[in-house]
């Protein structure tokens, strides 16, 4: 069915002719650019377009697919780096060069390559949507499970073994159903599930000031909201590198090319610290620039998850990093500007915040509609103009996420990374997951996590009176607050994402090390009540080499050395 284009406002279409349904994806112009349904009203449509609609004009032609926007789901997402509409970025490069040109279309998944297809099931056996049938060897260490798409169920009646291309049949149904490995499934939609539940575990970074202050819960939330140079890039890309999930998909949304240009060629380089083997066996890349097309930028986001929760099906703990939502954002608000809606505070559209809900929602622990357990991780960066939180996007993001990782541009001017302020984040999942650090971790793990931060609020009250008369003028046992928050912070707090050692600190090694600051502490406060002098405290030599061991690769040796040095020189003061 053919229409024509009626009027173009950038990146938006207004089509005539055809009578298409909300959503669906329709061909513009001579070019055949992708674009989608956004507003029917009478007899014209809407469409938001993909790609560059420089050139086109009224009166070329419009066909309609009569499909809304899907993704191809099957062996072969995984290394795969697509632009925003699930299109192959080595694909395109192959057929065109460094510069993608407009209305070039390919699949998302390779249609020539054979995968080792291993059935589970028989003849005769029933199957509903979501049960898994058999397995492909998709990398080295993720076993890739074929499910029956959501909504097929019946009977086997023939399923086959060997090496079959994704889109041929590998088993029939007796109510004629043919089953092959790959599965589309429109990006909008959530993929459905049998029950979901309340995240009780934590997602382990290895980034101290993460796991040890504001945890964060597989199948949970978390905004990363910071200004231009805080850091919010390289923190994304250590939860992408570290996090103890199956999969990573990365979402590269609206972010400078130079920027998505470093993640793209490092990822490839990066190893797996689970596996030794390239990280990219287990990632999915989606990259979709500032300079590319904003209609896009807002699909990027849609195609991302829908990745995520066909690997959450197969039983997988998935994270999804979104850098940043606030450009994801920024596309919604132009395309709200050309078709000319209310605008909302700041120009946001008046959905904004149910958009965002929308896409936050589809985090969390489930069980899948055929038996197995997975869990989505929802990431989101957010990058506010000039720091301020009190914008849209931030103040939306708040409302909807339970981890708040608040980056701060005076920490990052100091060189303190990563620069997470200890003072603005939160995290609400920390009540919840005490009982699996008692656990797992330590008995004392959360007395001694509490007792930090609480030293650390003390600081900040203290520091308001340091600025008026100087730390001296303060007690002896209010300085010693200071110096033990100086520890905490240098010696704790801050990591080296680019050491080899110290980018990924497990948590045996953090809990020792808030332990022997904790220690220091107790010993110096029972050597001031018993006379000794603050400066003879401060000078002690074990108190700066505790600030050396998070660098040493033999990390218990080093802190045995430091703790027996520590016992010796507090026994010489005469304050033990």
């Amino acid at each position: 069915m053919k229409g024509e284009i009626y009027r173009v406002a950038g990146p938006v279409v207004t089509i005539t002719g055809i009578k298409p349904k909300m959503y669906d994806v329709v061909h513009v112009g001579h070019e055949g650019l992708m674009g989608e349904v956004i507003r029917i009203k009478g007899d014209k449509a809407t469409v938001q377009v993909y790609e560059d609609t420089s050139g086109i004009k009224p009166g070329e032609p419009v066909v309609n697919t009569g499909m809304s926007l899907s993704v191809e789901l099957g062996p072969g997402l995984l290394e795969s780096i697509y632009d925003g509409i699930q299109r192959p970025l080595k694909v395109l490069q192959e057929k065109m060069g460094d510069f993608i040109e407009r209305g070039v279309t390919a699949n998302g998944l390779d249609r020539e390559k054979n995968w080792e297809f291993k059935p589970v099931l028989s003849a005769g056996d029933s199957v509903k949507g979501g049960e898994i049938i058999g397995v492909v060897q998709e990398t080295e260490n993720i076993e890739h499970k074929i499910m029956v798409p959501p909504t097929v169920s019946g009977t086997v009646e023939e399923i086959k073994s060997g090496k079959f291309k994704v889109d041929e049949t590998i088993c029939t149904l007796t109510n004629g159903a043919e089953i092959s490995m790959m599965q589309k499934w429109p990006v909008r939609k959530p993929r459905p599930v049998n029950k979901k539940f309340i995240p009780n575990r934590p997602l382990i970074t290895g980034q101290r000031i993460l796991d040890g202050l504001f945890p964060v819960a597989k199948g949970g939330t978390a905004a990363i909201p910071g200004p231009f140079g805080s850091g919010k890039t390289v923190t994304q890309q250590q939860l992408a590198k570290w996090s103890d999930t199956d999969i990573v998909v990365y979402i590269g949304c609206g972010e400078r090319g130079n920027e998505m240009a470093d993640v793209l060629n490092e990822f490839p380089e990066l190893q797996d610290p689970k596996t030794g083997r390239p990280l990219m066996e287990r990632t999915v890349l989606i990259a979709n620039t500032s300079n590319m097309p904003v209609a896009a930028r807002e699909a990027s986001v849609y195609t991302g998850i829908t990745i995520a929760e066909y690997y959450r099906d197969m039983g997988y703990d998935v994270s999804l990093m979104a850098d940043s939502s606030s450009r994801w954002a920024e596309a919604m608000r132009e395309i709200s500007s050309r078709l000319e809606e209310m605008p909302g505070e700041e120009g946001y559209p008046a959905y904004l915040s149910a958009r965002l809900s929308e896409f936050y929602e589809r985090a969390g622990v489930v069980r899948s509609l055929g038996g197995e357990e997975g869990s989505i991780t929802v990431i989101g960066a957010v990058s506010p103009p000039g720091g301020d939180f009190s914008e849209p996007v931030t103040q939306n993001t708040l409302r909807i996420v339970k981890v708040f990782w608040a980056l701060d541009a005076k920490l990052a001017q100091r060189r303190h990374f990563p620069s997470i302020n200890w003072l603005t984040s939160y995290s609400l999942y920390t009540q919840g997951l005490s009982d699996w650090f008692t656990e797992n971790v330590a008995p004392d793990w959360v007395p001694l996590r509490d007792n930090a931060m609480d030293l650390l609020q003390q600081e900040s009250e203290l520091q308001e009176i340091v600025q008026l008369v100087g730390s001296d003028a303060l007690p002896e046992d209010q300085q010693l607050i200071l110096e033990i928050c100086r520890m905490i912070r240098e010696y704790f707090l801050q990591q080296n994402a680019f050491h080899p050692v110290d980018t990924y600190c497990p948590f045996d090694k953090q809990y020792k090390l808030l332990k022997a600051i904790s220690k220091y502490s107790d010993m110096a406060q029972a050597a001031l009540e018993n006379g000794v002098p603050m400066k003879d405290i401060l000078s002690l030599g074990s108190k700066d080499e505790l600030a050396k061991i998070k660098f040493e690769e033999d990390f218990d040796g080093a802190l045995n050395t430091v703790l027996t040095k520590m016992d010796k020189e507090f026994a010489a003061l005469g304050g033990n």
